[in-house]
């Protein structure tokens, strides 16, 4: 099976992701040719002695920019590697909020450039050069786009046909396609520790009365957890 979909991810720091892709499902799925990763070191784009990728910025203030001059080449550059540029996604907490329809969205695509930012930020002429995508992860503030590169890429990753050994499990993940609600709970050996048991429904056999048992469960843990989930799902009549 060939790789359905091709990240790109452009980076200062490349040695961040090495045990993000030695470990787990994804590295079984890079082995397998299932997906494709590859990492690009923006640094590589620099044409001084020290490699240098940031600067003061004019006018004043804290921290460092991303230099422009550094970045776009790069980015240029790598869009040029394949006979598609991809969809370019700019890693920044200005942008629009990951979920998880957009990564529904995402697993469609054949190629991805993650471009991670640091320190302050972006120069904005990169945003107007190359009219990324803007993603953020969160309200809150990371040191660099890195660890949301791996969010997103783990994220989209799961949605592809043959990453996970149970095509299912998707269907009913928390958030997922035709599911905006929490998934249920679920229990496995032993039937009992400590006093708390396994619900006798899930030990009978009846998969109707597990089916309601399982609706229910998603049902009152939402309402427990995210009662905003229930009023977003409310169909209108």
């Amino acid at each position: 099976m060939l790789a359905s979909l091709h990240f790109d991810i452009l980076t200062i720091f490349p040695g961040i992701f090495d045990g993000f892709l030695s470990e787990s499902v994804l590295k079984n799925a890079l082995d397998a040719d299932k997906i494709r990763i590859h990492l690009h070191d923006i640094r590589d784009w620099a044409d001084d002695k020290h490699s240098k990728m940031d600067d003061r910025p004019f006018g004043g203030g804290p921290g460092m920019v991303l230099k422009v001059d550094r970045v776009v080449p790069c980015v240029e550059d790598v869009q040029r590697q394949r006979p598609t540029p991809g969809r370019l996604l700019m890693l920044t907490p200005q942008g629009k909020p990951f979920n998880q329809r957009l990564a529904e969205s995402l697993a469609h695509e054949k190629r991805i450039l993650l471009l991670c930012g640091r320190y302050e930020g972006f120069d904005e002429r990169i945003r107007d050069l190359l009219k990324p995508e803007e993603i953020s992860i969160g309200d809150y503030i990371l040191n660099g786009g890195e660890v949301a590169a791996m969010v997103i890429i783990e994220t989209v990753m799961r949605l592809l046909p043959g990453i996970l050994g149970d095509e299912d499990s998707n269907r009913y993940d928390s958030f997922s396609s035709g599911n905006r609600l929490l998934d249920c709970a679920h229990y496995t050996r032993p039937r009992e520790y400590r006093g708390l048991a396994v619900p006798e429904v899930l030990l009978n056999g009846h998969h109707a009365e597990i089916d309601q048992w399982r609706e229910d469960s998603i049902q009152k843990r939402t309402a427990e957890k995210r009662p905003d989930l229930l009023k977003q799902n409310v169909q209108p009549d």
